[in-house]
């Protein structure tokens, strides 16, 4: 069992930036690999990025590469997405997750989930 809670989700404008955080508890952190997913109103929940455990490997979907930056600090059992010249198309809620599973960009690998923060970017 791992406990997640996400904050640092707002609302900005076009262009803006926004640092989510998600704070791990219950089993060891480190001996997880960490993914962030957004879900808009509507939509199916989407994979953002992912890091895995010892933060040797990193994941993007593409349409936030080059914009959004995963980072952990397993000492401090957090796990961060830096969120840069945020688009509109960014809105969604945003959750982290952690699984024990080899591939970190289907939502299905994760069993343990926060309970998601919002970020709204307006145009």
């Amino acid at each position: 069992q791992v406990q997640l809670v996400e904050s640092g989700g707002g609302l900005v404008q076009a262009g803006g930036s926004l640092r989510l955080s998600c704070a791990a508890s219950g089993r060891t952190f480190s001996n997880y690999h960490t993914g962030w997913f957004r879900q808009a109103p509507g939509k199916e929940r989407q994979f953002v990025a992912a890091i895995s455990r010892s933060s040797d490997s990193t994941y993007y979907q593409n349409a936030v590469k080059g914009r959004f930056t995963i980072s952990r600090d397993n000492a401090k059992n957090t796990v961060h997405l830096q969120m840069n010249s945020l688009k509109p198309e960014d809105t969604a809620v945003y959750y982290c997750a952690v699984t024990a599973g080899a591939v970190l960009t289907r939502g299905y690998e994760y069993r343990y989930w926060g309970q998601g923060t919002q970020v709204t970017v307006s145009s």
